[in-house]
């Protein structure tokens, strides 16, 4: 069972591969006005006498030319960001009632990570495609497109494509992100043709988690940086050309709110796919949220941080050990864990089989149990 507060937020967060082409472009001017110098007058009504001079060097005044000037240049990273990322087109055939299944197109983004062909893209735009075709900026075409691996939890997937002279991208370390650092998303918006899409913006938050259909996701990267339906798979990248996130998702209750997969998440799934195709996952099987002061006052909950349980699933190893919707995990082994992100990161450390003590309240009281960590069931 979900939490009110997720199944709410669920039916305003929106992945964003294009499954159908928006045909509206709005556009929009930014003005503004000068202010006037003011003259100080004196008590007697007179105008105050000029400062005496000082010896001190004058600095030039702040202009709106200035602040420009002090921008870094975004062509830089157009220039060695771009031939990179590539444009990826679907064909699914679903299921039809009248047995007369209709192909779907679809439209996505991805970057080509490493000269051999390999791209890094989202697992919701090649899901269930019957029909892969990858475009590069210079113009060449790939048909066929093989995927190399998909790993739902994080919405990511390694596809390739075999070619000579690639383009490619190094992946940075989203780690080093701070709030307000610049970044700017490229991709293959509302699938225009003529080459990815680039825009700016900035880090407005870290470790967000999001409830998406079918999916709770975790340690994402929110920016301003316009995302648009078609972005998905595309890059999220710093000032040095470094792709730090993977474009996935948009809120569509506000504006320029949009996430991405930190490369903190996806560097370690990039390994397990190339090698194995697949992600194997600790589990023990609960769903959870961050506990906020507005959760703690709403549900009245007897303590301000920690991880809220706010589903357990049946025959689970959390589900066997005793946990219940509503308990706050405050420890995990030793460590102790006050964010969605130090919980998942100190499962994932751990190994199928492995017998884990989790410390949690319950009812104001402090309890402890043994998980045994189990492999996370294939669909989930």
């Amino acid at each position: 069972m979900k939490s009110k507060m997720a199944k709410l937020a669920t039916n305003f967060l929106v992945l964003i591969a294009l499954s159908l082409v928006i045909n509206s472009v709005a556009l929009a001017a930014m003005g503004g006005c000068a202010q006037k110098a003011a003259v100080t007058p004196t008590p007697g009504g007179g105008v105050a006498p000029p400062a005496p001079t000082t010896t001190t060097t004058p600095t030039a005044p702040t202009t709106p030319r200035a602040a420009l000037d002090s921008l870094p240049s975004f062509s830089d990273v157009a220039a060695r960001v771009t031939p990179a990322v590539v444009s990826i087109f679907t064909v699914q055939v679903p299921p039809s009632f009248f047995l007369q299944p209709t192909p779907q197109e679809g439209a996505g983004s991805g970057v080509i990570f490493d000269s051999k062909g390999y791209i890094l893209t989202n697992n919701h735009v090649v899901e269930g495609a019957t029909q892969l075709t990858v475009n590069l900026p210079d113009g060449r075409v790939f048909k066929g497109v093989k995927v190399i691996g998909r790993d739902p939890v994080t919405d990511l997937a390694v596809v390739k494509i075999e070619g000579q002279n690639l383009p490619s991208l190094p992946l940075g370390d989203s780690d080093k992100l701070r709030v307000g650092d610049w970044v700017v998303a490229v991709g293959n918006a509302l699938a225009l043709e003529g080459g990815p899409t680039l825009t700016v913006g900035v880090v407005s938050a870290l470790g967000r988690s999001i409830q998406v259909p079918g999916e709770i996701l975790h340690d994402l990267i929110q920016t301003d940086a316009p995302i648009n339906p078609g972005n998905s798979g595309g890059p999220l990248v710093n000032l040095q050309g470094q792709v730090v996130g993977i474009n996935t998702a948009i809120d569509v209750r506000g504006t320029g709110i949009g996430f991405a997969v930190s490369m903190t998440t996806a560097q370690p799934v990039v390994q397990q796919l190339m090698t194995t195709g697949r992600v194997v996952w600790p589990w023990i099987g609960v769903g959870v949220g961050p506990v906020t002061p507005a959760l703690a006052s709403e549900l009245k909950l007897k303590v301000d941080k920690g991880v809220y349980v706010a589903s357990v699933t049946r025959a689970s190893p959390a589900a066997q050990a005793g946990l219940r919707q509503g308990d706050v995990i405050i420890r995990f082994e030793s460590q102790e864990v006050a964010t969605v992100r130090q919980l998942q990161e100190a499962i994932r450390r751990q190994k199928i089989g492995d017998r884990t003590r989790i410390t949690f309240i319950r009812d104001g009281q402090e309890q402890t149990v043994t998980v045994t960590l189990e492999e996370m069931p294939r669909g989930l």
